[in-house]
Formats: structure tokens, C-alpha cells, sequence
């Protein structure tokens, strides 16, 4: 139920994206007066604000009443506005309490159980590996949070399901005090959003608030293989399983062998590497992690009749949009969109995960980490870059004499002409970006949008 603190005045929503209507709609509907604002003035922000001005809610784009905020009884900050814009900025001064979003919802989806599924790298790949086995498996599931869909949009359907798979950003843990997950997981843990963090260490501060609430009843499903997630789950209560590739404890294990090798859980075959449509070994890891929290949700998923299910589902996942989505072949040239791939860690897997010579589309907005760090991958794989946007200078920087870098501007429709006339047959185009979207774009969702449009033209 909605805390009575926050009904004794007036909730100030900031940001009139999904997550904000959202939530607006949902304190609404439970009695909250609201009121919703943005400092955008954009298409997204208008339509935001008509929306909620249509169900009787207050709500402007382009500016916040800084005065009406700082009043508030309590703040709900959307995802994407960072921690020192005004609006959060005058609500912090007057000591409002801030929440996120999925905050709100759990308030309003108690007795539904959930999958928390965070980390650097593979969280959108993972969340959807677990709402896609929970439906193989018969469960009334949704897939939602950072993934696309807000979490009040679920706590406003009249129809609701058991589960629900939620992935979760640093941002969100950052204002969700509530969260306690059925099953959490931690895919693994690199720098990343430097540009909105002062250190790497205050980005793993955030992602640790997973373990808040743990209890002897919780469950953490853990990368093995990655010694920093070891390092923060250690003194989580609760009940660590593992998966990984390198760890012979782990009891989710991909067994390597001459043909590629399995995956096994607890010594039992599940499926061969070659029966997963998945690219790369790191997608090996999220089928893993994915597999093993919905193994451990419910013991009734452990049976060998369920067992033979998961399998069936691993086999029938097709990767979600913008990750390392192939577009198409065109004159025996392969293009992907791996538009989600945000960070260096990311973008490093994607380059790795290649098998042909690659044309490298890697730009954006900086987020503060060098780009150094690709450096061995992109000898191995990469036969050109071009660097675009904002970071482009960066880029060049970093890597001339790594690689050739071609250094373009901010029209993305040149930057893919460009790469469709260097690349030859047998090459792969790649965007895996390293960078956020905002230079150019609304979202990576927009950016990958982009690139499948003018990929396919001819």
C-alpha cells in the first residue's frame, strides 16, 4: 500500500517519460495529489505532461516549480534525470525523501513475486532470458524496469502477473529502499556511468544496494568467475549459487569440450553450446545466470520435466533488440546492433565475441572511461573504427596507432554510409557504441532504431 506519509501532501513526480506517467498515474489513482514536471521540452515531455493533464493530473513541461518540490512530501525521480539537476537538487535541501519509480510499484504489487536482476553488462539479455523460461515453464510473467517497461505500468494493469523479471540500473537501486527480491542476481560488475558517478567505487556503492534487505530467506544467484561480485555478495545473508565457466564450485557450469561444450547444472546436461542462438560467451553467462534464478525460484522448477523445458526455452531465445542484434547480411556483409552496449566493458564482450574482420562503429556521448582498454580486442578483430559524436576526439586519441581511425561528426546517417563503403564481403559492421546516446539521440533504443533503418537502405 502507499506509505500515508506520502498522502498527507503533495508527491512531486520529475521526469514525464514512461517511468514518470507512470507513476503519476499510479499515486493518482491510489488518492496522492501529484504534481509532474520536466525541464525538457521535447516531444516526449509535451505528450508526458498532455497525458497526465488529460487524467486531471498537474503536470508542465519545460521547468520545474523548484518552491512546489521542495514542499513536497515526497519526490519520485525518474531514471535517466542525474543526482545534481536542480529539481532533486532543491528536494534534497529541504530534506524530501526521493524514490524512484519502482519504489512506487512495489508499494502496489505486494504478494507478486520477483526476479532482480542487476550488474554492468547482461542485464537486459538476462532479464528477458527470465521472463522468456518463466513463460515457457507456464508462469503469467512480466519482463520490466530498466528493460522498457516501468514497473507502475505492471501495478496499473487490472490483470497481474506471478512473476514479474526486473531489471535493475545503478540508478534505480540508488532510490529503491523496499527492494527485496524473491531471487536476485548479479551478472557482473565493471566501471561504467563515470560521467554520473565520481569514482567506480561509489557506481559498485549503488549496485550493493541489491543485498539491502537480505535475510536468511533470500537468494543470490552470483558470477563465479568475476571477483568482484565474490567481493560484494560476501556478506549478503541468504543463500549464494553460482554460475560460471571457470569455477569447478559453481552449479551452473558451461563444460567446454572439443565440440564447444555444455551447459550443466549440477552435473545434469541441459543443452549444447551450438543448440543456444545466442552470440558469444558472455551470452553463455546470461543464459547460465538466468537459467539457475528461475531454477532457484521454485523447487517445482528443478524437476526433470521442468529441467527439459528450460532447455526448450534456451533454445527458442532470440537476443533482444540493440544487443548484438544481426540486421542483416548484405553483399556478404553481416550488420549488428549492439546499440545497448553503453560502456567499455560492453563493447569489449561485443568486439571479442566477433569471428570476421570488423568495421567498428564506436562513438556518442563520453562516459569518462579510456578507451584504451579495447585495445587488444581491436587488434584481433578490428580492421577499421570510426569514431563519431562527441567523443570522437577521445577516440582518435585513444586509439590511433591501435588500429586505423577514421574520425567523423554527428551525422549518423554518414557515419553508416561511411561504413557500408569501406566494409567488404566477409567483414561485420558493428555498432557497439561505448557511449550513451545523448549527443545525438533520444536513447540507444533510438540509436539502434537508427542504424537497422539505414543498414537495410540500400
Amino acid at each position: 500500500m502507499i506509505p500515508g506519509a506520502w498522502k498527507s501532501g503533495e508527491a512531486a513526480v520529475i521526469g514525464l517519460g514512461r517511468s514518470g506517467v507512470g507513476a503519476s498515474l499510479l499515486l493518482a489513482r491510489e488518492g496522492v495529489r501529484v504534481y509532474a514536471s520536466d525541464g525538457g521540452h521535447d516531444a516526449s515531455a509535451r505528450a508526458g505532461a498532455q497525458r497526465l493533464g488529460e487524467a486531471g493530473i498537474d503536470a508542465s513541461a519545460g521547468a520545474h516549480d523548484l518552491e512546489r518540490i521542495a514542499r513536497a512530501s515526497v519526490v519520485i525521480a525518474s531514471p535517466g534525470v542525474p543526482p545534481d539537476a536542480p529539481a532533486l537538487a532543491a528536494a534534497r535541501a529541504a530534506k524530501v525523501p526521493i524514490v524512484s519509480e519502482i519504489e512506487v510499484a512495489l508499494h502496489m504489487l505486494e504478494g507478486v513475486r520477483y526476479i532482480a536482476i542487476t550488474g554492468t553488462n547482461g542485464k537486459t539479455t538476462t532479464t528477458a532470458l527470465v521472463g522468456h523460461l518463466l513463460r515457457t515453464l507456464g508462469r503469467r510473467v512480466a519482463d520490466a524496469g530498466n528493460i522498457g517497461t516501468p514497473l507502475t505500468e505492471i501495478a496499473l494493469r487490472e490483470d497481474r502477473p506471478d512473476w514479474v523479471a526486473l531489471e535493475l540500473s545503478s540508478f534505480q537501486l540508488h532510490d529503491t529502499p523496499s527492494i527485496d527480491p524473491a531471487v536476485g542476481v548479479l551478472t557482473n560488475l565493471a566501471p561504467d556511468h563515470l560521467d554520473r558517478y565520481a569514482s567506480a567505487e561509489e557506481y559498485y556503492a549503488d549496485k550493493a544496494l541489491l543485498f539491502r534487505n537480505a535475510s536468511d530467506s533470500s537468494v543470490w544467484v552470483l558470477n563465479a568467475d568475476d571477483a568482484l561480485v565474490t567481493v560484494m555478495a560476501a556478506g549478503a545473508r541468504g543463500a549464494h549459487r553460482h554460475f560460471g565457466i571457470a569455477n569447478d564450485f559453481a552449479e551452473m557450469r558451461y563444460a567446454r569440450d572439443d565440440a564447444g561444450g555444455d551447459i550443466r547444472w549440477n552435473g545434469t546436461r541441459l543443452l549444447s553450446r551450438e543448440e543456444l542462438p545466442l552470440l558469444g560467451d558472455h551470452n553463455v553467462m546470461n543464459a547460465m545466470a538466468a537459467s539457475l534464478a528461475v531454477i532457484a525460484a521454485d523447487p517445482a522448477n528443478a524437476t526433470r520435466g521442468s529441467l527439459s523445458r528450460i532447455a526448450d526455452g534456451l533454445r527458442s531465445f532470440r537476443a533482444p533488440p540493440h544487443r548484438l542484434e544481426m540486421v542483416g547480411e548484405r553483399g556478404g556483409v553481416l550488420w549488428i546492433n549492439d546499440s545497448k552496449a553503453t560502456n567499455i566493458s560492453s563493447t569489449q564482450v561485443a568486439i571479442d565475441g566477433m569471428t570476421r574482420p570488423t568495421v567498428l562503429l564506436l562513438g556518442g556521448r563520453h562516459k569518462g572511461e579510456p578507451y584504451t582498454a579495447l585495445a587488444d580486442g581491436l587488434r584481433k578483430h578490428a580492421r577499421v573504427v570510426l569514431a563519431y559524436g562527441e567523443a570522437a576526439p577521445i577516440i582518435e586519441e585513444d586509439l590511433t596507432g591501435v588500429v586505423p581511425v577514421e574520425r567523423l561528426g554527428n551525422d549518423f546517417a554518414e557515419v553508416v554510409a561511411r561504413a557500408r563503403a569501406i566494409a567488404r564481403a566477409g567483414d561485420v559492421v558493428l555498432l557497439s557504441p561505448a557511449c550513451s546516446s545523448y549527443d545525438m539521440f533520444r536513447n540507444y533504443e533510438e540509436r539502434g532504431a537508427a542504424f537497422r533503418r539505414l543498414a537495410g537502405a540500400a
